[in-house]
């Protein structure tokens, strides 16, 4: 468990160290008044206390990612525990934290209007339908998540439309009601339940002592099909919200509207996604244990959520096993409400359309809900349905984080000068060649196109993209360096 433990304190560090660096490259004005003071509405520009807002970012960014995405993760071996550690403190909690402070900066605008501000008009009209086409599939995925998980664990058959419409329409209330009202007052209670998740495990780790991979031992591939599933770029698209997520960035926003002083930035932003990593660290730990030989169950084949059970029944007492449960299912309903709202206020900003109103954000919501539910019953009637979208959901995900990672970049250029603009810089090219290779090595079933290609030629592509990505910047760059 040596790694494990090394892993943790490097994270803990890089809070301390990375992303004081990070806040000092940005530049706070403690002086500076922030929206939910200039713009107060009761609705969504609504002050609160900041630790009531880092735990409902955490909540908010977290879902079921850093729990299900890091178990299957874990699959791939120690290579895991380095993306998260790394893509945490390098590449995420820069991104959340960027894109959190530049957005309360400007009037706590959505994540699209970022995009059009800094890679120009015609990609913030493409981001605007990408975006909420996005936090849509999130809904869809964190609906029928948590009514999977309640049926089987708590109401065996049941049809499972029941938990469905209970957790649609729960959705629909959380997305209309001022964020003060409901999100703000029960949200940090479930924010505070799956870290007590998170330390369960963890103390589970001291009494079992469970055998798990050491960082020397090896980066080889264990994954039960390391023929079709390379760790490049299968692992970094697996592990999302555990290491980087464009989800992360579309939820910013809704934050940055309630926070009252840029010094809290840090802790909300930054501290969120660190957290969210040694979540995931910590989860994907005992999932390797399960996954290795000394495993005292068989998991082969099962799904993330069936593995949490199985965590959950065999290191835990009925109760705390039973709360477990539950604290994965409250993960998954928090972020998908959150998505959908955060998908009204991308529409509301784009349509310039005020949303004090309860008519005016049902004009809105009721549609986008239409729509969520339409693509809900084919994710059920359809055996395959629910996989494709999660897949596709997972890659536009990261798509998402690269697309904001260059518009970062681009804004550190032209506001912060010198080298700054590295810190974004290469995470954006990573995660640029990430998407672009698994588009091109993915498998069809995996909703790649890597069954009509040569792997090499796959990744030559994804490398080809990546270098047109670095030129079109460096061009860009000279072009500003002449103006200047």
């Amino acid at each position: 468990m040596t790694t494990f433990f090394i892993a943790l304190a490097v994270l803990l560090l890089g809070y301390f160290i990375y992303g004081k660096f990070v806040e000092k490259v940005f530049g706070i004005d403690p002086k500076r008044a922030t929206p939910a003071t200039t713009m107060a509405d009761g609705v969504d520009y609504v002050p609160m206390k900041p630790w009531r807002i880092y735990l409902i970012q955490f909540l908010n960014i977290a879902g079921v990612g850093p729990i299900i995405g890091a178990i299957m993760g874990a699959q791939f071996g120690t290579a895991s525990f380095l993306w998260i550690v790394l893509g945490s403190i390098f590449a995420g909690a820069v991104h959340d934290y960027l894109a959190g402070m530049i957005s309360l900066r400007d009037k706590g605008c959505s994540l699209p209007e970022i995009h059009g501000t800094y890679l120009g008009n015609g990609a913030k009209q493409f981001m605007r339908g990408f975006t909420v086409l996005l936090m849509i599939l999130v809904g869809v995925v964190f609906v029928n998540t948590p009514a999977t998980l309640l049926n089987a664990n708590f109401t065996q058959g049941w049809n499972p439309y029941i938990w469905i419409v209970i957790i649609l329409a729960y959705y629909l209330i959380a997305t209309l009601l001022p964020i003060d009202k409901l999100i703000g007052k029960i949200y940090p209670i479930f924010g505070i339940l799956l870290l007590g998740m998170a330390v369960a495990i963890f103390v589970a780790f001291l009494i079992y002592k469970p055998e798990i991979p050491e960082l020397w031992s090896g980066l080889q591939n264990r994954h039960p099909d390391a023929p079709n599933n390379p760790i490049f770029p299968m692992m970094f698209i697996s592990i999302a919200c555990g290491a980087i997520s464009g989800f992360h960035a579309t939820q910013s926003p809704l934050m940055a509207r309630c926070m009252l002083n840029e010094k809290q930035g840090r802790p909300i932003f930054y501290g969120a996604m660190i957290t969210e990593g040694i979540v995931a660290l910590i989860w994907a730990a005992a999932a390797a244990y399960f996954f290795g030989p000394d495993s005292v169950v068989d998991v082969t084949g099962k799904s993330g959520a069936a593995i949490v059970g199985i965590i959950a029944n065999t290191w835990f007492t009925p109760i705390i096993a039973t709360i477990t449960i539950l604290g994965v299912i409250s993960a998954a309903v928090t972020s998908g409400d959150t998505a959908l709202r955060s998908a009204r206020l991308i529409i509301a900003d784009f349509l310039n359309f005020d949303q004090k109103p309860i008519k005016n954000r049902l004009i809105i919501a009721v549609p986008m809900f239409a729509v969520t539910a339409a693509i809900l019953v084919y994710s059920i009637s359809d055996a395959k349905g629910f996989q494709l979208i999660w897949r596709y959901f997972a890659w536009a995900n990261q798509v998402l984080a690269t697309v904001t990672l260059w518009a970062i970049t681009i804004y550190l250029c032209k506001n912060k000068g010198k080298l700054w603009y590295l810190i974004t810089l290469v995470p954006a090219l990573f995660m640029t060649m990430v998407t672009g290779c698994f588009l091109f090595v993915a498998k069809a079933s995996d909703g790649g196109l890597g069954s009509l290609l040569p792997r090499p030629v796959g990744y030559g592509i994804g490398v080809a993209i990546t270098l047109l990505g670095l030129v079109m910047f460096l061009v860009w760059k000279k072009k500003q360096t002449e103006k200047a």
